[in-house]
């Protein structure tokens, strides 16, 4: 091992045979291939010169190490790569440096690397954690890789503590199994953060991924991962007709507060919550979220205070009413996937509101129109306004039914429109059997109309010269007043629905 480490080469003390060369199986390796944590620890802080021409590295193939592998707060200047191997105890790195570090494939029994510090890259992929990583305050300069690594919960219920992690460029966490909270407070991503494929749970506890505050310079992605052979963790999504794996979340996800620079992506995302937990993307700033998940059957999804400019969605996506919590929410383009009419996305909005709320009614007004859809913005301003009307006391119920039947709000014009000629034409020919006698005599009064007079008495503050030269009598005088009233009815409705449009609300 010394000499392979002063020239660079890889020091392989496998066996050849798979079975028992798997560091997670159950064959026990002897003292052959055993190395003690200190000669490791040796070379790679104070070890020999590389040889002449050489660059010097520690790579390592199915060893065992024995005992504490402690480097932490060293510097570590060689390349560090080791394969197939497994640790007797924990590795132990806190405040420690390197140029960059691949383990692959090992069976770790816990990682402690707080404040850890790479110049280069920090790859774990399909490793095996039994107790929990620790990764607080780490520095990794380019990328972070833990694709296909099973990681097991400590004694806190945390499978990965990564609060306050910087990562220069992509963090892939692909095919991932986490069993406990992947903790990622306050983390900073370069570019991208990648889930595709992982399965998160944490039954124990109340979250399965929490990370507020999280800063991804580009996309998160909680989307499948190809399964071949093998498995197809490339950073780029599967193509049409490749056999995936989606990505699961037992528990609940917090991401509040975080900034993601192009999108937030859940496509085929399956979300198994319990009746308190929840997806929730509280006050999240991104400019596409694609909400292109599996319907939550428990749980709730939050959007409140969020600001997205498209949202991408599905109407089979959302989950029903008390399921949807989303006060505040912006967004300025809406981009449905397959189906998605009205009538869905009115609902949508129910779900939302459990108690009546104007502001989520007039945001979507309000993209519908900016869109072009006036049509299907009046729509949904009226079923605002229904809604509205089930708060009201008995009175305002009943003038609001009013409004509804006859001119819709104001939000149907053309309702107004023939309740008033079918009025107009009905007591036109009611009055002209009506007795009619003049209020004053000596011809000081127009000659008698009946429709004109209908239409006087039916047009509120317009004067056509038929009314208040006639008097009427009996039940001519009470079918008189019931034409002013309803005149009044329909003119106020239909100045309020006209005020509506003119204000664009």
């Amino acid at each position: 091992m010394w000499q392979a480490f002063r020239s660079g080469t890889v020091y392989d003390l496998s066996s050849g045979d798979r079975t028992v060369d798997d560091p997670h199986g159950g064959h026990a390796w002897g003292p052959e291939r055993s190395v003690r944590a200190r000669i490791v620890c040796w070379l790679l802080l104070d070890g020999p010169p590389a040889l002449a021409g050489r660059v010097s590295a520690l790579k390592l193939v199915g060893v065992q190490i024995t005992d504490l592998l402690d480097l932490a707060g060293g510097t570590v200047v060689p390349y560090v790569e080791m394969k197939a191997c497994r640790f007797e105890k924990e590795i132990l790195l806190p405040e420690a440096r390197f140029t960059t570090v691949r383990l692959v494939d090992c069976s770790i029994p816990r990682l402690e690397a707080a404040r850890v510090h790479t110049e280069g890259d920090l790859h774990l992929p399909r490793c095996r954690f039994h107790n929990g990583i620790r990764m607080t305050d780490a520095q990794i300069g380019t990328d972070l890789l833990l694709n296909q690594a099973v990681v097991h919960r400590d004694r806190r219920g945390r499978s990965i503590m990564a609060d306050g992690l910087t990562v220069g460029q992509d963090l892939q966490a692909e095919m991932l199994q986490a069993h406990g909270e992947l903790s990622l407070r306050g983390a900073k991503i370069g570019v991208s953060l990648s889930l595709r494929g992982s399965r998160l749970a944490n039954p124990e506890g109340r979250r399965a991924l929490n990370a507020p505050q999280l800063t991804v310079e580009r996309s998160l992605y909680l989307t499948p991962a190809g399964l071949g052979n093998p498995v197809l963790t490339s950073g780029t999504t599967p193509a049409r007709g490749t056999r995936v794996q989606p990505f699961e979340c037992l528990g609940g996800i917090r991401l509040d507060d975080g900034r993601f620079g192009d999108a937030v992506d859940l496509e085929q995302a399956c979300f198994v919550m319990e009746h308190d937990q929840e997806l929730s993307l509280r006050r999240i700033q991104t400019p596409e979220l694609r909400f292109l998940g599996r319907r939550p059957e428990r749980g709730r999804v939050v959007l409140s205070g969020a600001r997205i400019v498209n949202l991408v969605d599905m109407a089979a996506s959302w989950p029903g009413p008390g399921g949807l919590a989303m006060g505040g929410f912006a967004y300025e383009n809406l981009v449905p996937r397959r189906s998605f009419p009205l009538a869905r996305r009115l609902d949508w909005l129910a779900a939302a509101t459990p108690e009546y709320n104007p502001e989520p009614y007039e945001r979507l007004a309000t993209v519908l129109r900016n869109s072009g859809e006036d049509a299907d913005a009046r729509e949904v301003l009226l079923a605002k306004q229904r809604r509205r009307r089930e708060t009201l006391p008995l009175a305002g119920k009943l003038w609001g039914y009013v409004q509804d039947w006859t001119v819709a709000y104001g939000y149907r014009p053309g309702r107004a429109a023939v309740w008033m000629t079918v009025l107009w034409a009905v007591s036109a020919v009611a009055f002209a059997h009506a007795d009619h006698p003049p209020l004053k005599g000596g011809g000081e009064h127009p000659e008698w109309n009946a429709s004109l007079f209908a239409l006087d008495l039916l047009l509120p503050v317009i004067d056509l010269g038929q009314d208040g030269y006639w008097r009427l009598h009996g039940s001519w005088q009470w079918a008189a007043s019931a034409l002013i009233i309803l005149g009044w009815i329909l003119a106020t409705t239909v100045a309020a629905g006209a005020t509506r449009l003119l204000r664009r609300s």
